[in-house]
């Protein structure tokens, strides 16, 4: 396939543009629908004439439906876009890509998605539909997945196929809430991951962002104990990486400690440690419920984070040992192999 493909950029290239502009048409309105024509040129920053010849063609094609309510993928289309994400894969050169960070970061696996979250927030969405199929496809029905809170997180569980089978699968949360935006705490995404897994779930009821003595205090509390200890018998965990400056602001930390991270050289935050450009840990929240030796015992360690502007973030982490598995985008992956 890399013969072809090299033979049709030289030749063709403009098949390859045309291409690749179809597939980010269709692949936004999989991910909108049903959306309308001039909210579709406004998320693309397409110009409405151009959208409305390629919608135009794509109908023709079978490949899209449009109606009163909007624009929305046939099953043919979707059929279509699977098909066409792994070939886009290996235009981009992806997979070569994603075995040089294998290397480099020395992890079990790599997953790229094309494109950058920091440009295009759908991306976030295929990070999440890839990491869903990969968790599929590793967990078996007596796992137990502890998962983080996060976007990144809450997609894998949003694209995570329906399972009507039951099983005995359990879903954890790792961390406690931040108090907002609830769709994004651990506990509702553990609910849900579980509800599509056919699985069971339980809650951590310990706000994030509470001190050390309240947190020693409330783990004493035998139903947060049960549950801290299955969590420490977890095979997967699952997590979103962020920038340290950023998490800092988001879980309200003190003044005094975000000086502190910023002095120590703190460039990522993952499962509550603040780690260093060199995968030292620098500093660690209350909460922390998986320690460093518990993370050590765990079979699957995946990371989901993309964004060129997370780059250095996730080459922190991953040269932790805190990541045996990482899906990223291809924003941050030409960053990352940039640094390292």
């Amino acid at each position: 396939m890399n013969d072809i493909i090299s033979l049709q950029q030289k030749i063709v290239p403009e098949l390859i543009e045309l291409l690749q502009k179809r597939y980010t048409i269709m692949r936004n309105i999989y991910f909108s629908q049903p959306i309308g024509r001039r909210a579709l040129s406004y998320q693309l920053n397409i110009g409405e004439r151009i959208i409305r010849t390629e919608v135009s063609f794509l109908k023709r094609q079978g490949l899209i439906d449009i109606n009163p309510l909007g624009m929305t993928v046939t099953k043919d289309g979707e059929k279509l876009l699977e098909e066409l994400k792994e070939f886009i894969h290996e235009l981009k050169g992806l997979n070569n890509m994603e075995k040089t960070l294998e290397d480099r970061l020395k992890l079990k696996k790599v997953i790229v998605i094309p494109g950058d979250v920091d440009s295009d927030k759908l991306i976030k969405k295929d990070m999440g539909k890839s990491a869903a199929a990969y968790l599929k496809s590793i967990i078996k029905n007596d796992s137990i997945i502890a998962l983080t809170g996060g976007s990144s997180v809450m997609e894998v569980a949003n694209e995570m196929p329906q399972c009507y089978t039951k099983s005995d699968i359990m879903v954890v949360p790792a961390r406690g809430g931040l108090g907002r935006e609830v769709e994004k705490q651990a506990n509702t995404i553990a609910s849900v991951l579980a509800k599509k897994l056919g699985g069971s779930y339980k809650m951590l009821h310990i706000p994030d962002n509470v001190g050390k003595e309240a947190i020693e205090t409330l783990m004493n509390e035998p139903d947060i104990k049960s549950v801290i200890d299955i969590l420490k018998e977890a095979d997967v965990v699952l997590f979103g990486i962020g920038r340290a400056d950023v998490m800092a602001d988001r879980r309200n930390l003190p003044s005094s400690t975000k000086e502190y991270l910023k002095n120590v050289g703190a460039t990522s935050e993952a499962l509550g440690f603040y780690l260093n450009i060199n995968g030292e840990t620098v500093y660690e929240t209350p909460s922390i419920f998986l320690t460093k030796d518990d993370l050590k015992k765990v079979k699957n360690l995946i990371a989901v984070s993309g964004g060129k502007s997370k780059a250095d973030a996730i080459i922190s982490t991953c040269i932790s040992g805190m990541v045996d598995v990482l899906i990223t985008d291809e924003g941050a992956a030409f960053e990352i192999l940039k640094s390292c």
